[in-house]
């Protein structure tokens, strides 16, 4: 039985070109099955209904292909990668898996650059990876972009690059840098003189319990701040990078804001030399303005802490 009795009607549909010589629907229809079927043989794993295939390549054919003849024009085109990318953008897991380790996973060793330290390059493919597969409210994830006219792996490496350049061009903090920018995103002094005679006093004490408290955290948890933080991705867009859920990515960051607030007043106690007692009184006046701060860095939500494995 032909898998897909429509095809021709469906891509006459949706190219967005128009051909000036008469098309002969049972010629295309036939052609197209065989890319369909060509396509799926590539990849034997991804089930992917042909006329998502057929309207996916229609939709991005060449202008040129008005006047030229269908059947070396798709031969010029790349169809197994194009049907590899339209499978991941309906978020087919086998093709996800394929495109994680036949592409994405060789980004590491294209993009290596004495200026990338390896925390940038962990950036840029982290990065790649959700733009190129992740959907936003502005528009749909940038593999949608992959038309077939060329290699995909040359295709995703030209993406990385630009993604990198821009990345780059903001100047990003470095871990250790972490506490610098919460610092700086201080809010500015209250109405209380004497909270804000304290932090004043305390300043450099405050700034270097915070240093060594970001110190702690391990790479992964600094990763996931500069994420949440530093490139603003959404809750939704961390969990489907990390491939966890959202409430583990809310326990994450609650976890962390803990570690980091615990830290810092086990430090800021240990510099000061002030005594329990005389510590508690100081922290009565400075925990708000401290957990404030913190929680503007880290986004924390109510949520109750994390295992200790993460899941």
């Amino acid at each position: 039985m032909d898998p897909a009795p429509k095809l021709a009607a469906m891509f006459l549909a949706h190219a967005k070109v128009r051909f000036v010589s008469p098309v002969d629907a049972a010629a295309l229809e036939r052609l197209l099955v065989q890319a369909w079927e060509t396509s799926r043989a590539k990849w034997p794993g991804v089930a992917l209904p042909a006329e998502l295939f057929v309207t996916h390549l229609a939709e991005r054919l060449p202008e040129a292909a008005a006047s030229n003849a269908l059947e070396p024009l798709l031969a010029s085109l790349s169809l197994a990668e194009l049907y590899l990318a339209c499978a991941c953008l309906h978020g087919v897991e086998a093709a996800l898996e394929l495109f994680e380790h036949h592409y994405l996973a060789k980004l590491p060793g294209a993009l290596q650059n004495p200026k990338h330290s390896n925390a940038m390059l962990e950036d840029i493919c982290q990065l790649a990876r959700m733009k190129l597969l992740v959907p936003t409210p502005e528009g749909r994830p940038k593999i949608a972009e992959y038309t077939g006219r060329g290699a995909l792996q040359s295709w995703v490496r030209v993406t990385t690059t630009r993604i990198a350049i821009k990345l780059q061009s903001t100047q990003k903090p470095a871990p250790e840098e972490d506490a610098e920018t919460l610092l700086s995103a201080l809010p500015a002094p209250g109405v209380d003189p004497e909270l804000d005679a304290i932090k004043r006093r305390h300043q450099a004490d405050l700034r270097l319990a915070m240093r060594e408290a970001f110190s702690t955290l391990s790479s992964e948890d600094r990763h996931l701040l500069r994420l949440y933080f530093v490139d603003q991705l959404s809750m939704y867009e961390l969990a489907t990078l990390f491939r966890v859920t959202q409430p583990t990515i809310s326990r994450w960051l609650k976890s962390t804001r803990e570690t980091v607030y615990k830290e810092t007043r086990r430090h800021l106690q240990a510099r000061l030399g002030l005594s329990q007692r005389d510590f508690q009184s100081f922290l009565a006046l400075l925990d708000s303005q401290l957990e404030l701060s913190i929680s503007q860095l880290l986004g924390a939500e109510d949520a109750p802490p994390r295992p200790s494995e993460r899941d």
